[in-house]
């Protein structure tokens, strides 16, 4: 019977072109070596190699041997790193980077997708925001991660998943009759999230873009830290707000029908994508996780669709 010692001796010796040099390869005894090739051309009922002095030279037979015997080979370590994958997810370690508004976007339920499909596996959501995060991925401190966009960094690879179409949301139905333009959103009393973060946050960048190309400047009549205050702040009619049609979605039954929203003109989305440092291999938990959010995130999209881009208050 053929083995795969025998194969790999087999092919020591078809590459060295000697038993000894052969032996000294695989770390064996030059008569081990040996005897394992006379064992593999008993099997087969072939010689592999003619013996010239101290060298070999293969036969026919060798040659046709040589790359069954390397795909054998090759299936078998194929394998082997399979097992090793499947270890390393079980009992691995995902530390995956989110931005802030990720506890809406993807809340517990990736957690628990994770935790449900591999028990051993321990999780790690980390990052307050995509700066941050960004930072961290360039450190090598995170292998990927949940951020919004614009990435510019030739350093990290791009991968786009979804956007989420901004709306403006207000308490009250005069302010929702037509979509609102960037003179309306400038005189508007706003109620904005992400106060910490507020000069370099992506969306607060495109809402005070679409004001200043009118000759105004964005300004928050309230600024607070969460999505959620703000959306309790324009329940009460003291403010309105701008929030992506997702985050509604997602929020459901907490988002008052006191509240309505209507599209901006020109239309304004949020952007999220998978990054991760350009030419990484990412480990098997680490791609666990990026499946899981990147499912996830396309549900978000599909749900926000269905919601739609209008709702009056009620």
């Amino acid at each position: 019977m053929t083995t795969l010692h025998q194969l790999r001796c087999f092919l020591a010796a078809y590459e060295a072109g000697s038993l000894t040099a052969a032996a000294a390869r695989l770390g064996h005894a030059q008569p081990s070596v040996s005897e394992q090739v006379r064992f593999l051309e008993r099997s087969l009922g072939a010689r592999l190699f003619q013996r010239v002095g101290r060298g070999l030279i293969p036969t026919e037979a060798a040659h046709e041997l040589r790359p069954h015997a390397e795909q054998a080979l090759g299936a078998v370590a194929a394998g082997q790193q399979a097992v090793r994958s499947v270890n390393e997810l079980e009992a691995g370690t995902i530390r995956f980077g989110v931005f802030g508004a990720s506890r809406i976007y993807l809340a517990g339920a990736v957690v628990l997708e994770v935790l449900r499909r591999h028990p051993g596996v321990r999780v790690e959501l980390v990052g307050r925001h995509t700066t941050d995060v960004l930072d961290q991925l360039r450190r090598g401190r995170l292998e990927a991660a949940l951020v919004s966009l614009p990435v510019d960094d030739p350093s990290l690879e791009v991968h786009p998943l979804i956007r989420d179409e901004l709306v403006y949301v207000s308490r009250h139905a005069e302010r929702l009759a037509q979509s609102v333009t960037g003179p309306r959103l400038g005189d508007a009393p706003l109620a904005l999230p992400w106060a910490s973060w507020a000069e370099i946050d992506t969306t607060r960048s495109q809402l005070a873009t679409m004001v200043e190309v009118t000759g105004r400047t964005l300004q928050a009549r309230v600024e607070v830290e969460d999505v959620e205050t703000a959306i309790e702040v324009a329940e009460s009619g003291e403010a309105d707000t701008v929030l992506a049609l997702g985050m509604l979605h997602l929020l459901g039954d907490r988002v008052s029908p006191r509240l309505g929203w209507v599209p901006l003109r020109p239309k304004l989305f949020d952007r999220f994508a998978i990054v991760h440092r350009t030419g990484a291999v990412l480990s098997p938990a680490t791609a666990l996780m990026v499946e899981v959010v990147s499912d996830r995130m396309r549900g978000v999209a599909r749900g926000a669709d269905r919601l739609g881009r209008v709702r009056v208050p009620r």
